[in-house]
């Protein structure tokens, strides 16, 4: 494999944006060894702008010769992929999915190819700070490895898995998460503007408040219950929130939209595009 290899990026959106910033930034490889497909003539050329990366809108021609072939779609345009490249990748390419619910034998199936990885990073990745959890198929070779090893650490840290079932509870807890962290974030500011602070010194207040925190729960390498207790006095204000998040039900409403995130990613493994929000996940 050459020295910077030939990387094609078929799904140019947010996700294959921050792929393509972590891979330069990182110099994994060089902006003239980045092609980008995708559908809209404007998205590529606001993309050679940024990065000068190589833009396309066929997939056939992007994935030539390519040493990696990333795919970035989204879940209901996969199959639609997979038949437009479905044979036509060179055999001695990885193809790498960052695709929700996309399996290893889906993938396999639908492009004819044998070397392929299935990952799942999250939205941190567009500033370096995603965990991409991950696995391969056993036709991949050790430098097809490193260099997935190479462009999951651009995006942040990486995790291997051996169990590729792994990946839909990936995707539910890690891939999914920074939703729940907005929304709790969210909740907790305009519980501020309630109070009557201005929402500016509500937001900076959340923001220092769950940075700190995380900061600190790595900073003591303990439980998060050993921390939560630590700061809970008898009688006192935090006592009185968590009696009541703990009434309203807060721990079972993560754990079991957790579960109906994780039930979705396998939905769409099995090629479902809908699903009913108010189904019973437990």
């Amino acid at each position: 494999m050459n020295k910077f290899p030939k990387i094609a990026v078929i799904g140019p959106g947010v996700m294959g944006e921050a792929v393509i910033a972590g891979l330069l930034r990182t110099q994994v490889t060089v902006s003239d060894h980045i092609n980008a497909s995708g559908p809209l003539l404007e998205r590529g050329e606001e993309l050679r702008q940024l990065y000068q990366i190589n833009p396309f809108t066929d997939n056939q021609l992007a994935v030539e010769n390519a040493d990696a072939v990333i795919l970035s779609v989204k879940p209901q345009q996969l199959p639609a992929v997979l038949k437009d490249l479905h044979g036509l990748i060179n055999q001695n390419a990885v193809v790498i999915s960052v695709i929700a619910g996309a399996s290893l034998s889906m993938l396999g199936d639908g492009l004819n190819h044998k070397s392929l990885i299935r990952s799942m990073p999250n939205t941190a990745a567009q500033i370096g700070e995603s965990v991409t959890v991950w696995t391969d198929s056993s036709d991949v070779t050790e430098s097809q490895l490193r260099l997935a090893k190479q462009i999951f650490e651009a995006l942040g840290g990486e995790v291997y898995v051996d169990d590729e079932s792994y990946l839909d509870m990936a995707t539910a807890l890690s891939g999914t998460g920074p939703a729940y962290v907005f929304l709790f974030m969210e909740a907790m500011i305009d519980a501020g503007v309630h109070l009557g602070f201005p929402r500016r010194i509500s937001e900076e207040l959340v923001y220092h408040t769950l940075r700190g925190s995380v900061d600190y729960y790595i900073s003591k390498k303990e439980h998060p219950a050993a921390l939560r207790n630590d700061v809970t006095s008898p009688g006192g204000t935090s006592a009185a929130a968590l009696y009541y998040l703990e009434k309203a039900g807060f721990r079972t409403a993560i754990s079991r939209a957790i579960w109906a995130a994780y039930e979705r990613s396998q939905e769409l493994g099995k090629g479902k595009q809908g699903s009913d929000p108010e189904k019973k996940v437990f």
